[in-house]
C-alpha cells in the first residue's frame, strides 16, 4: 500500500517510478480524491463544531426569552442534523474508492532495479556449479519419474489436472528434502522454526498484498457447518406454514434471503504460500526495535489455483495446484533491509549448493517483478532433461509495502516516535522443484535416480530410486 501523503510531497517522482514498471500516471487522479477527501472532513467537522455551538446558543437564547433568535438557530441545527448525514456518506465513499485505487498500484521499484518490460530484461548476477555431462540423453522428469512413483494418474484421477500422488520411495525423497531444508535455515541460518495456520482470514492475506490483486489465482474455502447452522437460525419457525401460503416467486425469494443470512459464514483463504501466515503474524503490532530483525520459516502445504498462469507447464510437476514450500520471511528495520535481503538469497542459494545443483542468479527488471516487491532475486536451478534453467526460489524486499496494508510499526529505541518496518520474503526452497531438479540432475542410464548425499541422513539408508515393478 502507498502512503498518500508521499504522492502528494513528489507526485511526479511517484508517476515515474510507475512508468518504470510501464504504467501509466495516476497522481493527478489520487490527488483529486485526496483533496476530495480532506474538504469532506474539514466540512464535516466545521459543521459538527457550528451544530455544537448552535445547540449551546439555543439555550442562551432561550434564558433570555429571544424566541426569535431559539428558533433561528434551531433552524439551522435542524438543517446541519440534516446534511451532516450525506457528507459523512461522501466523505465514506470518497474514502473506500481512494483506498480501492491505492491498493491495486504495485510497489515501486528500488532504484537499482534494471528497467524492462518483461523476463528478457532481467540480469543474470552470478552463476554457480557446472551442469553434469552425461554421456547419454538425460530424460525430462515428466518421462523419468512416474516409473519411480510420481503417479500423475491417480492424482489426476482423485482431484483433477496439476495434482499429484508421490509414492513409495519418491514420497521419501520428497520428505527428506524438505525436512533438510528446514534443518539448514534453522541451524545455520538463525531462522525460527514455526508451523502456521494454512487457513487464514482475509486479513492476512489482505496485509500481505495478495488481495484484492490475486483473488482468482487463490482458493477459497468456507466453514458449511456454519453456513448450513446459520441457514437453519434464519427459518421461521413457522416456515412451513407460511410457504404453503406463499406464491412460488415468494417462497424463492424467503430462500434467497435465508441464503444471504448464512453467507456469513466463517471464510477462509487456502494460503499460496506461508509467507502469508508468517508475515501477517505480526499484523496491527507495534514492535519494540530490540526484537528486530524476525527471521522465520516454516514448511508449509501451498496452495494456487494457477489462473494467471493458464497454460503453462501442465505436464510434469513443476506447477502444481497443491506443493510444499520452505518459506523464509523477515522483519527488519528499513536500514537493515537491503542487508537481509543479501542474506536471505544466500540462504536459498546454500539449500542449491549443498545439494550440488548448478544455478543462477537473476535481478529482476522493473516489468517482471511481483506486485508487492521493490528488489526481487530469482533463483533458476538447471534442468538437464529440459536443457533450461528454471526458477526454483523467489526471494523479495517489499520495503514497507505490506507493513502499511497491516498497519506493523517497531518503536525507535529511546524514541516516542514509531515507523513501519519492512518485510521480506523468499523460497528457500519450493520442494517439489527442488526434487524436480534432483531427479533430472541425479538420473541414471538405467532409470533410477542417485540419492544427492547432503539428504543420505534423511532417507533412512536409501541412497537410491529404482524404477518400480
Amino acid at each position: 500500500m502507498h502512503d498518500i501523503r508521499s504522492i502528494r510531497e513528489n507526485p511526479a517522482a511517484f508517476d515515474a517510478a510507475l512508468a518504470r514498471r510501464g504504467l501509466p500516471p495516476v497522481a493527478t487522479e489520487l490527488l483529486a480524491l485526496d483533496e476530495r477527501h480532506r474538504a469532506l472532513i474539514t466540512e464535516a467537522q466545521t459543521a459538527q463544531a457550528r451544530r455544537n455551538e448552535a445547540s449551546k446558543a439555543i439555550g442562551a437564547a432561550k434564558a433570555k426569552k429571544d424566541d426569535a433568535t431559539a428558533a433561528s438557530l434551531m433552524g439551522e441545527v435542524a438543517a446541519l442534523k440534516e446534511r451532516m448525514p450525506a457528507i459523512e456518506a461522501e466523505e465514506k465513499d470518497v474514502a473506500v474508492e481512494l483506498k480501492g485505487k491505492l491498493e491495486v498500484i504495485p510497489n515501486l521499484p528500488a532504484d537499482d532495479v534494471p528497467h524492462g518490460t518483461g523476463e528478457d530484461g532481467n540480469v543474470e548476477v552470478a552463476r554457480w556449479g557446472t551442469p553434469r555431462a552425461f554421456a547419454f540423453a538425460p530424460q525430462e522428469h515428466a518421462d523419468l519419474a512416474p516409473a519411480l512413483g510420481m503417479d500423475f494418474e491417480t492424482g489426476t484421477r482423485l482431484s483433477g489436472a496439476r495434482f499429484t500422488f508421490l509414492r513409495g520411495d519418491m514420497a521419501r525423497l520428497h520428505r527428506a528434502l524438505g525436512q533438510f531444508m528446514l534443518d539448514v535455515q534453522t541451524r545455520e541460518h538463525g531462522y525460527e522454526e514455526c508451523n502456521p495456520p494454512v487457513l487464514v482470514k482475509d486479513e492476512a492475506m489482505y496485509g500481505t498484498d495478495k488481495l484484492p490483486k490475486f483473488a482468482a489465482d487463490s482458493f477459497f474455502a468456507a466453514d458449511m457447518s456454519t453456513r448450513e447452522d446459520l441457514f437453519w437460525k434464519a427459518m421461521p419457525e413457522d416456515f412451513e406454514a407460511k410457504m404453503a401460503e406463499e406464491s412460488e416467486g415468494q417462497r424463492k425469494q424467503a430462500m434467497i434471503e435465508m441464503l444471504d443470512a448464512a453467507d456469513t459464514a466463517e471464510q477462509f483463504w487456502l494460503i499460496p504460500t506461508s509467507e502469508v501466515s508468517l508475515t501477517a503474524s505480526v499484523m496491527g503490532e507495534l514492535l519494540d526495535e530490540r526484537a528486530l530483525p524476525m527471521r522465520l520459516t516454516a514448511l508449509t502445504l501451498c496452495f494456487r489455483s494457477e489462473a494467471g498462469a493458464a497454460g503453462r507447464d501442465t505436464r510434469g510437476f513443476i506447477r502444481q495446484h497443491q506443493f510444499e514450500k520452505c518459506e523464509l520471511v523477515s522483519v527488519v528495520r528499513p536500514e537493515d533491509s537491503e542487508a537481509e535481503h543479501q542474506r536471505m538469497t544466500r540462504a536459498a542459494e546454500t539449500i542449491l549448493e549443498r545439494l550440488n545443483l548448478p544455478y543462477r542468479k537473476l535481478l529482476l527488471c522493473t516489468g517482471d517483478m511481483g506486485f508487492g516487491a521493490r528488489k526481487t532475486y530469482d533463483l533458476e536451478v538447471w534442468l538437464p532433461g529440459q536443457n533450461a534453467f528454471r526458477e526454483i526460489s523467489s526471494c523479495s524486499n517489499t520495503g514497507a509495502f505490506q507493513a502499511r496494508r497491516m498497519n506493523t510499526r517497531y518503536r525507535v529505541a529511546g524514541e516516542k516516535k514509531t515507523e513501519f518496518v519492512h518485510t521480506l520474503n523468499g523460497s528457500g526452497l519450493a520442494v517439489g522443484r527442488t526434487l524436480v531438479a534432483v531427479i533430472e540432475n541425479y538420473q541414471n542410464e538405467d532409470g533410477s535416480v542417485s540419492v544427492p548425499e547432503a539428504l543420505l541422513s534423511y532417507t533412512g539408508g536409501m541412497t537410491r530410486l529404482e524404477p518400480r515393478r
